[in-house]
């Protein structure tokens, strides 16, 4: 667009609307809510069972006794919706991951005893495998170790109606099948479970941001280094992240995913801007990790810095962002 005179210097001074607070508070952009968080959480087996995570500082394994006490801290607090992660013993791990759709096991029981005491607190789950297999990978492996993509889908049904019958809200597929999205919508359609939502992560990298979470769910030993670059997306591409995103939402995702976070704003922005749907990222344990790291080292102001990296987000045009800081910005957000 071409200039006027008056566009230019002096007519045209960029920080008189910076000057004072209410202006800059009347032309911002993008603002940061409670409505915006969504906090993951660990839960263990037993009762009044809390187990510190040494890469995660202050974030903590909670038995659901003591997991219902901190979902009713972030109802207070207006928190909208929850994420289980279940920490399953190694006992119960197998070769097919049968625990996976246990209607008995630790994510459905946990998912009950949410829905009973909370019913207004939406519950999300985690619809994937490596909890569940003694190698750590995301599904079902051949002799070479190769995950088995049809197989493996058939299992991730079973597990994500597993959640709906327990009364999950919304089913995570986070593994990265092809086809799975679909498969999962049908069977919920079939079984009538027409209210359950996907949030599909269409857009999950074989990154190196979550060591953290795997060392707290427990799958890091049973990977023992292996990786999961075979399924997962390659950090190099944004392209065929949008190919992903356009499956799953044709499939029957009502929302989709791009996990990491910050790392991977210009995927958010993208795939906002190309689809226009309900869009969520995920701020990783690695994440979390190094901003606790910095904070508790004196190098980073906490506050400041963790509302900026949240706003960065919506910034992006995340609608809902996954993040371990979600109980702390919701609690400086409630004492604005």
């Amino acid at each position: 667009m071409a200039q006027s005179g008056l566009d230019l210097f002096p007519y045209t001074r960029m920080r008189r609307m910076r000057r004072s607070d209410f202006s800059r508070r009347l032309m911002a952009e993008n603002q940061l809510s409670v409505n915006d968080l969504i906090f993951p959480v660990f839960v263990l087996e037993g009762k009044n069972r809390r187990e510190a995570i040494e890469s995660m500082p202050s974030i903590e394994r909670l038995s659901i006794d003591l997991l219902l006490e901190e979902a009713k801290e972030l109802v207070d607090l207006g928190v909208p919706a929850i994420a289980i992660f279940p920490v399953t013993p190694a006992d119960k791990k197998s070769l097919m991951a049968e625990e996976a759709y246990n209607e008995d096991g630790l994510a459905q029981r946990t998912v009950r005893a949410l829905k009973e005491a909370f019913p207004e607190l939406g519950v999300i789950t985690d619809v994937a495998l490596d909890p569940f297999t003694t190698h750590g990978q995301d599904g079902i492996i051949d002799d070479e170790g190769y995950v088995i993509n049809d197989i493996t889908t058939e299992i991730l049904v079973k597990q994500a109606l597993s959640h709906a019958e327990a009364g999950a809200d919304v089913v995570a597929p986070s593994d990265m099948m092809d086809g799975r999205i679909g498969a999962i919508r049908e069977a919920l359609e079939a079984d009538g479970h027409i209210h359950t939502r996907i949030m599909a992560y269409s857009a999950k990298y074989a990154s190196s941001y979550y060591g953290p979470f795997r060392d707290a769910v427990g799958s890091a030993g049973n990977l023992k280094g292996a990786d999961k670059k075979t399924y997962q997306m390659d950090p190099a591409n944004s392209d065929e992240a949008i190919r992903e995103v356009a499956l799953d939402l044709q499939e029957g995702a009502d929302m989709v995913m791009v996990k990491p976070g910050m790392p991977y704003l210009d995927i958010v922005r993208r795939v906002k801007d190309e689809f226009g749907v309900p869009t969520f990222a995920y701020q990783v344990s690695g994440e979390y990790a190094m901003h606790k790291a910095a904070i508790d080292n004196g190098w980073l102001s906490e506050e400041a810095t963790i509302m900026e990296s949240l706003l960065a987000f919506k910034r992006a045009g995340a609608d809902g962002i996954l993040t371990y800081f979600a109980k702390q910005a919701a609690q400086w957000l409630q004492n604005k």
